[in-house]
């Protein structure tokens, strides 16, 4: 019984602090944590008008290749037993494969999950 109150109050202190840190990295009040090498990716917004003035259709649109990194996983294990560092971290701007990774949505939101060997590179302003 001890147990299982001094568990649930640790729960519930994770909970507090994964909503507020969530909140600030534009994720929903789940907090997403990768596995591995993968990162979460929110996608940048694709335009919807060429610059001529052309509305594009939902179906002639290309996926978008660039984004936001929302979350970072703790890196990949090598054969050694060592943790290979993640070369991006949270608020990068990066370009990815263009099929890569598994698409999800949360909150009506889009997000993407994709490994470290499909990003392509990070985008400098």
């Amino acid at each position: 019984m001890l147990a299982t109150a001094t568990t649930t109050q640790r729960a519930a202190g994770r909970t507090k602090h994964a909503s507020a840190s969530a909140a600030t990295r534009g994720l929903s009040k789940t907090q997403i944590h990768p596995l591995g090498d993968r990162v979460v990716i929110q996608p940048s917004a694709h335009e919807e008008m060429t610059k001529s003035g052309i509305v594009i259709p939902d179906t002639a649109k290309e996926k978008p290749q660039e984004g936001t990194i929302l979350a970072v996983g703790p890196g990949r294990i090598l054969d050694d037993g060592k943790r290979e560092k993640v070369a991006v971290k949270i608020g990068d701007k990066v370009l990815y494969a263009k099929y890569a990774g598994t698409e999800f949505k949360l909150d009506g939101e889009e997000y993407l999950i994709v490994s470290q060997k499909d990003i392509l590179a990070i985008v400098l302003d």
